[in-house]
């Protein structure tokens, strides 16, 4: 219980931490990507603040401790690999980031400000998702035998 309640703590002030910084708000976003026209650079200064916070908090956690307190273990990455799947999916994440403003981490919290469009994009990215878990699933499968 102790696990799920510190995850949602860490998620609650994430979410907090997006709204504050007017990430959840799609045009804000958008417009960092628009440097010939009203370009706003706060998102890289968010994204610099993150990567920030994030490089000592793990220098801070891992130098710490040798599992986190509600786990017996990290769970960290495994795969390495820069492969195609690594590579469609980023171009999949940056196009959609690009065309709508919005990325999971910004959607999520936005939907507590409610409105169609992050709906509608919270909806996509979930059938998204359960799409590309199928296909993976089919491609994996192991072949019968007769």
């Amino acid at each position: 219980m102790k696990k799920f309640l510190s995850a949602g703590l860490a998620g609650a002030i994430f979410g907090l931490g997006i709204a504050i910084s007017g990430m959840a708000n799609p045009s804000k976003v958008l417009n960092f990507f628009d440097i010939a026209g009203s370009w706003d650079p706060s998102l890289i200064l968010v994204m610099g603040g993150a990567l920030l916070t994030a490089a000592l908090g793990y220098r801070i956690v891992f130098g710490a401790r040798q599992a986190p307190l509600f786990d017996g273990k990290f769970h960290l990455p495994v795969n390495k690999t820069v492969d195609s799947r690594l590579i469609a999916g980023s171009a999949v994440f940056g196009v959609g980031w690009g065309i709508a403003g919005f990325c999971p981490g910004g959607a999520i919290p936005a939907l507590g400000f409610g409105g169609i469009p992050v709906i509608a994009f919270v909806g996509a990215m979930v059938i998204g998702i359960v799409l590309a878990r199928t296909l993976d699933g089919l491609r994996h499968r192991p072949a019968k035998a007769f």
